[in-house]
């Protein structure tokens, strides 16, 4: 099966658009992907690492100033400065749900998109404490998004490191027994192997990859010395690293602690071109782009170009998209709840200013609240393993329920005028619009009634 620009937009980008341009082959969606990267320069998200963690930094003296008062004539006041310091996180939080779906409603590079969703996915992290909730988005932005286009290993470093991944993680609590820390502290302190579990059981290898539990242990103590500064950069502190080595897949990683950082970099570089890591790699994309069962030549097809070059992921996606599977027309993966609420604004042509200017509470009612509903809540998944990749945990009845009532109410209020659903039945589907769905787009008393039929149906929900 041929390339279909079509069928590209919805399965490997964003969505149908009337505004967008259609790729013309498999070599110009991977052409946008190592281009600049508009949506995020045109839609910013603050970075956590460095200068960006201003506030964060600033919420954490406040913090503190604030518990220094208590029982102090000065605990209201400060109370007041944290209180308002909380809620400017807050509204950065908001802002940066705004930029994030912007970037999917209107960029020509739908394929990257889908890639930062898919990989930060893959390295699922959450919300543990208030200070790093508003910056959760600026993860992707410090882990993901340099990476999507380059080596495995690079994206494993960034996002095994990055202060939120480890703060989501316990890592900070990952202190050699044996350690200068640990010997000087009055305090019982040891091994905390959630980063290291992870690392191997969802990150790299996967279920069944042939670690044992005595290697995540190992991990665990090879770990031991990265730590965070100031909840907003990563460090590697020699006194809390336990002296090694560590038995680790059969090889022996890492001595004495000064020299932490470069073994563990080390041991990443190993374990990002390890075959198992990419086989397992090349089976979670086929999974995600196009389908729950997906057929196996597509899946080794990919894992071979990931091998044979060392975890390029460029070379991975060239193998994904040149596989005849891949193009197979019939629908399959059911939209997650981003995804579809982003196709369907793509495909009304919402206003960018529309968001823009939306108030905070709106994009909470328009957006976030119903993704919640449908299953998808922004930015606390339900465990370190991520979104569900089963379709039929997207179409429970509650979920369907929703995306119906969303289909029907959305639209109205994200345009100033809704199409004429005989229109809106090929701008929302084209070619891959079944008769039941023209019938019905025709058949509409109402544009409000044929918009959400066409937005509601199965053909609209599924790639």
């Amino acid at each position: 099966m041929a390339f279909d620009p079509v069928l590209a937009e919805i399965r490997f980008g964003t969505g149908l658009s009337a505004q967008r341009s259609l790729p013309n082959g498999s070599e110009d969606l991977l052409r946008r992907l190592s281009g600049p990267d508009t949506a995020a320069q045109t839609y910013p998200v603050p970075s956590l690492i460095g200068e960006g963690g201003a506030e964060v930094r600033l919420y954490n003296q406040l913090l503190r100033a604030r518990n220094k008062a208590r029982g102090t004539k000065n605990e209201e006041a400060a109370r007041k400065e944290l209180v308002a310091q909380r809620r400017k996180l807050r509204k950065i939080e908001l802002r940066n749900a705004r930029h994030i779906l912007l970037r999917g409603i209107l960029s020509e590079d739908g394929f990257r998109e889908r890639l930062v969703w898919f990989w930060s996915d893959h390295f699922t992290i959450g919300p543990r404490n208030q200070q790093l909730r508003a910056s959760l988005a600026s993860y992707a932005e410090d882990a993901i998004r340099p990476h999507v286009a380059g080596r495995f290993a690079d994206l494993l470093w960034a996002a095994e490191t990055h202060p939120i991944m480890q703060v989501y993680l316990d890592q900070q609590r990952n202190i050699g027994p044996n350690s200068v820390a640990a010997q000087k502290s009055k305090k019982q302190l040891g091994l905390n192997e959630n980063l290291a579990r992870e690392m191997l059981e969802l990150h790299t290898l996967g279920v069944g990859g042939g670690y044992t539990q005595a290697e995540v242990t190992g991990l665990a103590g090879l770990l031991t010395g990265l730590q965070i500064e100031k909840y907003t950069r990563p460090v590697f502190k020699t006194r809390t690293a336990e002296p090694g080595p560590f038995m680790i897949l059969g090889q022996s990683w890492g001595g004495a602690p000064k020299t932490r950082e470069a073994d563990l970099r080390a041991f990443v570089e190993a374990l990002a071109v390890n075959p198992v890591t990419l086989r397992h790699l090349a089976r979670k994309l086929a999974v995600y782009f196009v389908a729950d069962t997906p057929d196996e030549g597509l899946v080794e097809h990919v894992a071979a170009a990931l091998i044979g070059s060392n975890g390029d992921l460029m070379a991975g996606y060239r193998a994904m998209l040149e596989h005849p599977a891949a193009w197979d027309p019939a629908p399959s993966n059911v939209k997650p709840p981003l995804d579809f609420v982003v196709s369907a604004c793509r495909a009304l042509d919402v206003h960018p200013a529309m968001i823009e200017r939306m108030k905070d509470r709106n994009v909470q009612s328009k957006f976030l609240v119903p993704m919640s509903l449908m299953g998808q809540a922004w930015m606390k998944p339900n465990g370190p393993d991520g979104l569900p990749e089963a379709d039929d945990r997207w179409v429970s009845p509650q979920g369907l329920a929703e995306r119906i009532q969303w289909s029907m109410t959305a639209p109205q209020a994200l345009t100033t005028r809704l199409p004429d659903p005989r229109d809106f039945v090929v701008t929302a589907l084209a070619d891959r619009a079944p008769e039941a769905v023209k019938f019905a787009a025709k058949a509409a008393e109402t544009e409000w009634e044929g918009v959400g039929l066409i937005l509601s149906s199965p053909a609209f929900q599924r790639r």
